[in-house]
């Protein structure tokens, strides 16, 4: 049997651990109220950082796409597929939204660079790249929204973030039984199982002449968020994605953070959690046509 990138804890039986249980998406609910408000992004980097940092996930970027050479071309084309999912007018075409993301993985796979073998399906590397999603809106949430969410709606949004990564059809199996132990597991992964992988090191220590984030023209279903994504841009890029990573990968990484920026980090927080919600018309209303969603 081949082995292939993954965490190195053991999971418990399927037949004998809890399953996560999900929570249903749709308007009212936190991860729609998060997910459609530009300052949701706004950890975006750091999340792709935290992806890139992954062995199997820094493999597949490094061997099976443009990145080096197009990195913002494959996060603008990524986000409107992945937020579709979120935002789908039912299950069923969450679902197929899912798949068909799912589906374009199949043949992602190989040897890193250091002669392990991996699988962008590997259920434990396919979930990472979701549960770094999930932290995102989180982070997002406690830095740059108005209000902190409540443990309730931690929880809640944690749910619901299980009925989004259900849509993929992909094995539960790395799926943590809820919120406290999805803290505990994101935490374990970041104290000891990510790596300074080569693609990894390319963002934090670009090249001379390494893209810049395009200014225009964004894809249409990017349009409604132009404001955070012309903002972060130059020293607001670095900021923004340095200062939302956990301390510990700053730590273990090396990650250059003085004390001026986190002062500047603080204001720029406050700055965003003074103003009302980035996004004019619901992110939701860009992927699907409004007459078709529950009525609208």
């Amino acid at each position: 049997m081949e082995t292939v990138v993954a965490r190195t804890s053991a999971a418990p039986s399927s037949r004998t651990r809890p399953r996560a249980e999900g929570a249903p998406l749709g308007p009212d609910s936190v991860l729609w109220r998060i997910a459609g408000d530009g300052r949701g992004l706004m950890t975006g980097t750091a999340a792709g950082v935290l992806q890139l940092l992954h062995p199997g996930l820094g493999a597949g970027v490094t061997d099976h796409s443009a990145f080096f050479t197009e990195p913002w071309a494959r996060i603008l084309r990524s986000i409107p597929q992945i937020w579709g999912t979120i935002f789908a007018p039912d299950e069923d075409e969450g679902d197929s939204r899912g798949r068909a993301i799912r589906d374009l993985h199949p043949d992602i796979k190989g040897v890193d660079h250091v002669g392990r073998r991996y699988h962008a399906l590997d259920p434990d590397v396919f979930w990472w790249a979701h549960a770094t999603f999930t932290w995102e809106f989180f982070r997002a949430a406690e830095l740059f929204f108005p209000l902190p969410l409540t443990r309730r709606e931690k929880e809640q949004l944690y749910a619901e973030s299980v009925t989004w990564y259900r849509r993929y059809g992909v094995s539960d199996r790395p799926v943590p039984v809820d919120l406290a132990a999805f803290e505990a597991r994101f935490a374990e992964i970041c104290a000891h199982e990510l790596e300074l992988t080569p693609a990894a090191e390319w963002v934090l220590h670009p090249p001379d002449g390494a893209p810049e984030p395009p200014e225009a023209p964004l894809p249409l279903a990017l349009r409604p968020v132009a404001p955070v994504l012309t903002w972060l841009r130059g020293e607001n890029l670095r900021l923004v994605t340095l200062g939302t990573l956990p301390d510990v990968v700053r730590r273990r990484f090396a990650i250059p953070w003085t004390h001026r920026d986190r002062l500047a980090l603080a204001a720029t927080a406050v700055a965003f959690r003074s103003i009302g919600a980035t996004v004019g018309p619901r992110a939701f209303d860009v992927f699907f046509p409004p007459d078709t969603a529950h009525g609208r």
